[in-house]
């Protein structure tokens, strides 16, 4: 995983809190949702990459095959 992955996965699950929060203070609960499906979104490229990162990491200590 790259470092701009990293921290793009990491921004948007922050502004996913702030935006839920934000949402709870005002009651806008449309916001608040929204806020809550950007940080699963976030959440869920982060398990991705880190996924991705295994592989590579596998591939590196054991090989290619070839």
């Amino acid at each position: 995983m790259s470092f701009i992955d990293k921290l793009k996965n990491k921004t948007q699950k922050a502004m996913g809190h702030g935006k839920e929060e934000a949402g709870r203070q005002s009651g806008d609960r449309s916001m608040e949702a929204e806020g809550r499906k950007d940080q699963a979104a976030g959440g869920t490229k982060q398990v991705g990459e880190k996924a991705k990162d295994a592989a590579q990491e596998a591939r590196n200590t054991f090989g290619t095959g070839s």
